[in-house]
């Protein structure tokens, strides 16, 4: 298996962070052993908990790396049968994601300090549209995720119940089950990790949550600090700049302008992104009171 590589060979990419993980695992199980060897040596009762205390924080982390070793091997085994072959289509990471959640689908979103949107990435279109449903309706799974940085999941008649308007959208595009878990960092949720139709025990699963922990640390950010979903994410830049411009255009609050930009996309059945593009090319117009464009340029 490679171990070098760069973002212009995605594959030796995949393979170079699945060697990079489980070197990091391995390195943790080392020092929880010692911390547990320790803790067998110590008479001292303090001192004793103190060591596996230690020792089991080593081994959460060794597992998380082991996870995130798994998410990689996984995108790198499909990069190769992959191999751009004509028709395939390409690749995407949070497809793994999905597979080992053992659910149909998978959503990924970052939020920011207010817990407005960032940055977004799914493993079908499917999924990209419950997210997008989210977005626009202003209720859901990774929202309330967020919102309490608790797990989050309902099925059947209780969508409608939980998310009147949410619920009965997402049953249209055919998903009847739905459940997400907050992304925490340094003790700040970060996002969510949503996943659409899982198998039976997946929403309240440990492997659900230890994935979401792993993508949370070990996968998403980067050593350097930066998203790196094997060019899969996409970000709300454009949204919050068109909120932005029609907030001056309208003089209006930046949050109604966003609502406005939501109203519209979900009226016209597209996505926010697509009606951001429109307004900040210059091609739309939107005014109050109807959702609809008041004129283009």
């Amino acid at each position: 298996m490679a171990t070098g590589g760069d973002a212009s060979d995605p594959l030796a990419s995949a393979e170079r962070r699945a060697a990079e993980a489980r070197a990091r695992s391995v390195q943790e199980a080392g020092r929880a052993e010692r911390h547990e060897r320790l803790a067998g040596e110590c008479a001292d009762a303090h001192l004793r908990d103190l060591h596996l205390r230690i020792a089991a924080d080593h081994r959460s982390t060794s597992a998380r790396h082991r996870t995130a070793a798994r998410l990689q091997d996984a995108f790198a085994v499909r990069l190769g049968a992959w191999a751009g072959r004509p028709g395939v289509p390409w690749q995407l990471f949070m497809t793994g994601v999905a597979e080992a959640c053992g659910s149909g689908g998978a959503a990924l979103t970052l939020v920011g300090h207010t817990f407005d949107e960032l940055a977004l990435a799914a493993s079908d279109e499917p999924s990209r549209a419950a997210q997008e449903l989210e977005f626009l309706l202003g209720e859901g799974p990774a929202r309330d995720a967020t919102s309490t940085a608790a797990p989050v999941a309902a099925n059947g008649a209780a969508l409608a119940v939980r998310w009147p308007g949410y619920g009965p959208a997402v049953g249209e595009l055919g998903i009847t089950e739905v459940a997400a878990v907050p992304l925490t960092l340094d003790g700040n949720c970060v996002g969510a990790l949503a996943v659409y139709d899982p198998a039976p025990g997946v929403a309240r699963s440990t492997a659900f949550a230890e994935i979401a922990e792993a993508l949370t640390r070990s996968v998403i950010l980067t050593p350097a600090g930066v998203l790196d979903l094997h060019d899969g994410i996409e970000l709300r830049a454009k949204v919050h700049q068109a909120a932005g411009m029609v907030s001056v255009q309208l003089d209006r609050p930046v949050a109604d302008a966003l609502e406005l930009i939501r109203a519209y996309a979900f009226g016209e059945g597209i996505p926010a992104h697509r009606v951001a593009e429109r307004i900040l090319e210059g091609e739309l117009l939107l005014g109050w009171g109807t959702g609809h464009s008041s004129g283009n340029t």
